[in-house]
């Protein structure tokens, strides 16, 4: 059985496009028709669906409330409205103890994974209401958010704070607005495994996976899901 996803007519925006897993979430919209517009503070690579222009970009720091407004409000007038967004900037960074980790990474961290989360949402929830209830918002949390560790304390806890956030958006905007989590391991990046050379890359997930995982949550063929944070691990 294979599943088809069909979002004529539907504006997305993508947070955090230029990465591996933000570009393979363009790809999986655009390709099942959507306006696919996304967003970074890095410029898209070259031959890219960004870089061809097949995906409108809009280059923006999502850490700054000014140019998330200027973001999602840009979206809205080129395109008439905004169905769904995809939470995706992230980073990670970790490797030591939370008593000689630097507050500057902390702070980049949180900025990252969870303001950019904020933000984005905050600015483009009032947008996604006027859709009749079909209004979506997918954001990328971890499955290192369901408990402590060791090394990457800060990380874990913004991860465990979208996870969190995805439900209160999805509380407060019942019959409005869905709100649902995605939690990946590692994902299998030409990144990750030049980090992780001796790692087994076969567990690891494919982006292109994970995208459709996004785009099923974002879709009719989840309507009663809300609230929800979705393994999509698979072996890893």
């Amino acid at each position: 059985m294979h599943a088809e996803f069909d979002f004529d007519g539907d504006v997305v925006l993508v947070t955090g496009a230029s990465g591996a897993l933000g570009s393979a979430v363009c790809r999986a919209f655009a390709d099942a028709g959507a306006t696919v517009c996304g967003s970074d503070v890095v410029e898209p690579g070259e031959d890219t669906e960004l870089d061809r222009g097949e995906v409108a970009f809009y280059r923006g720091d999502l850490t700054d409330e000014a140019d998330a407004e200027r973001v999602v409000s840009g979206v809205v007038d080129a395109h008439g409205g905004l169905d769904v967004l995809c939470n995706v900037a992230g980073t990670w960074k970790g490797g030591t103890p939370v008593d000689e980790t630097a507050v500057d990474e902390f702070e980049t961290v949180f900025d990252v994974n969870l303001k950019t989360m904020f933000l984005a949402s905050k600015h483009a929830i009032p947008h996604l209401r006027e859709g009749d209830g079909d209004g979506a918002v997918v954001s990328v949390s971890a499955r290192a958010s369901l408990a402590g560790g060791e090394g990457d304390g800060p990380y874990r806890a913004s991860k465990a704070g979208v996870r969190l956030l995805t439900e209160t958006i999805a509380e407060e905007n019942e019959g409005d607005v869905r709100a649902n989590a995605v939690m990946p391991s590692v994902i299998d990046t030409p990144q990750n495994r030049e980090m992780l050379p001796d790692a087994d890359h076969d567990a690891w997930v494919d982006p292109a996976d994970i995208a459709r995982t996004v785009m099923a949550l974002a879709s009719d063929a989840t309507p009663p899901t809300s609230g929800a944070a979705v393994p999509v691990y698979g072996e890893a």
